[in-house]
């Protein structure tokens, strides 16, 4: 089935969509990569997915599944459900397309979705992979017993409780997705005649239902037909899983080669940890690639492959290296250790010490280097606090988070934390050699303690090794502090009000994303945001393709397509919406950290809207958002800060009477979600957000849920940061436009997301705005150019704007 109109799920494509296809199969063909940037409703979900399944089912290509990638779960949850839509659209003849999220492990532990046995999110990972070891050990060659003792015993003791009558001691059974499994929301155990010892009874009957080694393959201890399974959600695969009482998290990675369709995030694609760990195997010429939001492929990526390893990771790594070291050092002094049998003893030390490289005087110098570098950590930081904020010791809760730079940001050089390493006369030895060091410690102490979890000392060996290796133009080194609060730590000390973390930014991630790009066997990038295309390109890597692997790049660009009398968009020449016009909101909100949210750092006075009584620009700003504000329906408002959102927050519901007035703070997904919901119920609202938070980039706004959106200002990140300012002279050396690449174009790009929420199909109605006359006039600093569509949108002034929507109103509504 080579012809994509066969696996497209509507009866008749867009004119876009048709071309974007067509366009993305005969690129592959090549090897090469297709760049949409398609407006909202251009069918961008289903156009990949059409172009990748006709490849994967095409006899005559090496393509073998499509992996879909995507940094927002409202597009994740689209994928599933165009997906369902191409299955039920599909010919009789034909078999449904196989598909598959992936998530974490916290999401699919039976254990843990129902906060059962002690599991949560922070503890989930650590306790899986002990019981699973333990079910490994139990069950493995020379182990006491066989899976299926493990997994009978686990469903008799809940009959025979149950068959005895003894409801009051609690028997029950462990439900979760609907479904109940055949065993109790309490851990079991198997008594060796030693011990008692705990294991999961899914995992053990997983491990019962994997073939003989080399007499097949894991995808047959799936417990379902992946073929006529069609796609097949995460809540569906707890399901299927659990009603066999097997384990939903190992089924995913036994069925994770063998689905047409993988749908997941960037972590999948771009994160080392992750993909050594599970999805390696993706990565290859056989995998087409779709990114999805590839808008924040830059970003995400960077964060992604920078390192960094916390004050409190460090103290922990001391105190392992610690108990490996103690147990030698008292027998060569003839004491006895204490601690028992969880402390390793000197012959095990040695064991293990003789079966690596690691030496045991490497041990005690790495101790030692970790403990002088944690207290050179504590120096400077203890400085940077004297500095910046005298008498801190005697109010620690009013510290704000903060960067310490270990060089100047704008003149990439060695940084002061190597240097210091030199100077106390630590080599490239003792940060290199951390990296070995640790995962023998590790080692030595999981054997020692009975119990296989992560351990300290190898996160601080890598990126201690990472910080030796890595250059000092493209990566950044720094301290952050991030606020917290630990009633353990003394009355007087930092570390009472901060986490502390020594960070290694990569500055410039294209080359990461380049290489990762290369491995797969071509693929979409889209979005509705990604001019420039140049500069675009050049970010992620896809220049190097083009040019260096002879791998074609070809762009695309779809416009609306939706009739134009049903939308009307404005460039308000209001004042620059900066801090130096508009001065303070009147105070800040918590987590704002006092940024003014346009690229600048809030100076105690400068002749801005302090006080009561706000400015000119102020003043401009709140008559235009009430005028938009009063539109009938929902209106979204985006402003450049958290803070900033609270001022128009209250001058909204000020003068907004009739009309209820929300505001979104920085909070967690839940309180997000209710929200939004609140918004899309009943009649017509203001949201008020920051255009740093989730509300505007990934939601569906579609119908009449969103009537109008107006963004404030240019939504410039805070130039100020040292790592801001690291990754601008990062971007100058590497394509000689920092601050275009670098703050420019990602501010523009969220801006555009955010109008663009209005118009999501042909009978939406609706009104855009951009608030500053940076969107509406040409000037040094204008970002109109910015805007691949800028004739859209009408330049007006302040005082037109007004008569601009009324005249929108009588065009829809003559009489």
């Amino acid at each position: 089935m080579a012809n994509w109109r066969d696996v497209f799920g509507h009866d008749e494509p867009y004119d876009e969509q048709v071309d974007g296809i067509e366009t993305a199969i005969e690129t592959a063909r090549d090897g090469g990569y297709t760049v949409i940037e398609g407006a909202c409703g251009t069918g961008k979900t289903m156009l990949a997915l059409s172009a990748g399944i006709s490849l994967v089912r095409d006899p005559d290509t090496s393509f073998e599944r499509v992996l879909v990638l995507t940094s927002v779960k409202q597009q994740l949850r689209q994928f599933e459900t165009d997906l369902q839509t191409i299955n039920e659209a599909l010919p009789t003849e034909h078999e449904p397309v196989s598909g598959l999220t992936l998530v974490g492990k916290a999401d699919v532990c039976p254990y843990n979705r129902e906060r059962a046995a002690g599991f949560d999110d922070a503890t989930v990972y650590d306790r899986c992979e002990t019981l699973r070891d333990r079910t490994r050990d139990l069950t493995g060659e020379g182990g006491s017993t066989t899976t299926g003792d493990l997994t009978a015993r686990a469903r008799s003791q809940q009959v025979g409780l149950a068959d005895s009558g003894r409801r009051d001691r609690g028997v029950r059974l462990l439900e979760t997705a609907g479904e109940t499994a055949p065993f109790a929301p309490e851990i079991p155990a198997y008594d060796d005649g030693r011990s008692e010892i705990e294991y999961c009874p899914f995992y053990a009957q997983y491990l019962g239902d994997l073939p003989a080694e080399g007499e097949g393959s894991p995808v047959e201890a799936v417990p379902f037909d992946l073929t006529s399974a069609g796609m097949v959600t995460p809540g569906e695969l707890v399901a299927r899983s659990i009603r066999h009482g097997t384990c939903p998290h190992s089924v995913m990675g036994a069925a994770l080669g063998e689905v047409e369709v993988v749908i997941g995030n960037y972590y999948h694609a771009f994160d080392p940890t992750t993909l050594a760990a599970f999805t390696g195997a993706l990565a290859s010429s056989e995998t087409f690639v779709v990114c999805d939001e590839a808008h924040m492929l830059e970003p995400r990526v960077r964060d992604l492959v920078s390192e960094g390893v916390a004050d409190t990771t460090i103290r922990d790594a001391v105190a392992e290296l610690s108990r490996v070291i103690r147990p030698v050092r008292y027998d060569r002094e003839g004491r006895a250790v204490e601690g028992g049998s969880k402390t390793a003893d000197a012959d095990l030390v040695r064991a293990e010490l003789a079966g690596s490289d690691v030496s045991f005087e490497e041990l005690e110098a790495t101790l030692e280097f970790l403990s002088e570098l944690r207290a050179e950590l504590d120096r400077r930081v203890t400085a940077h606090l004297d500095a910046d904020h005298p008498g801190w010791r005697s109010d620690l809760t009013d510290l704000p988070d903060a960067e310490i730079p270990l060089r100047d940001p704008g003149e990439p050089a060695v940084d002061e934390l190597s240097e210091w390493g030199e100077r106390a006369g630590y080599t490239d030895v003792h940060w290199v050699r951390a990296e070995s060091v640790g995962a023998v410690v590790a080692r030595i102490l999981n054997e020692a303690e009975d119990e296989e979890r992560t351990r300290a000392a190898p996160a601080v060996g890598r990126v201690l090794g990472e910080w030796n290796r890595r250059g000092h133009t493209d990566y950044f080194r720094e301290i952050e502090l991030e606020r917290t609060w630990d009633e353990t730590e003394p009355a007087d000390s930092w570390r009472r009000a901060y986490t502390a973390r020594l960070a290694l930014h990569n500055c410039v991630p294209s080359g990461a994303i380049g290489e990762r790009l290369a491995a797969f066997g071509g693929g979409i990038l889209m979005s509705a945001t990604l001019a420039p295309m140049d500069a675009f390109a050049e970010v992620t890597g896809l220049r190097y393709l083009d040019r260096e692997a002879d791998r074609p790049v070809v762009e695309r660009r779809y416009g609306l397509h939706f009739p134009e009398q049903n939308r009307e968009s404005f460039a308000v020449a209001a004042p620059k919406f900066t801090y130096g016009n508009r001065g303070s909101p009147g105070g800040g909100v918590p987590g704002d950290a006092g940024t003014a949210g346009d690229g600048t750092i809030p100076a105690e006075s400068n002749g801005g809207a302090g006080g009561d009584e706000p400015n000119e620009t102020r003043r401009a700003y709140a008559d235009a958002l009430s005028r938009i504000g009063a539109l009938p329906g929902n209106v979204l408002v985006g402003m450049p800060s958290y803070a900033e959102a609270q001022w128009a927050a209250d001058v909204l519901d000020e003068r907004l009477t009739e009309k209820p007035v929300l505001l979104d703070v920085a909070s967690d997904d839940g309180a997000t979600e209710s929200l939004k919901d609140e918004f899309f119920d009943g009649d017509g609202k203001v949201l008020v957000t920051s255009l740093r938070g989730t509300l505007t980039e990934g939601v569906d706004y579609s119908g009449d849920r969103l009537n109008a959106a107006v963004v404030c200002g240019v939504p410039i990140v805070n130039t100020q940061s040292p790592r801001t300012q690291a990754v601008r002279r990062a971007y100058d050396d590497e394509f000689g436009s920092g601050f275009e690449y670098a703050l420019t174009v990602p501010a523009v790009r969220k801006a555009r997301q955010a109008v663009g929420r209005v118009i999501r199909s042909p009978d939406d109605v609706g009104v855009r705005v951009f608030l500053d006359e940076r969107y509406a006039r040409d000037s040094w600093d204008s970002v109109r150019g910015y805007l691949p569509n800028a004739e859209e949108y009408q330049p007006v002034s302040p005082d037109m704007l007004q008569l601009g929507l009324d005249r929108f109103a009588d065009r829809l509504d003559p009489a």
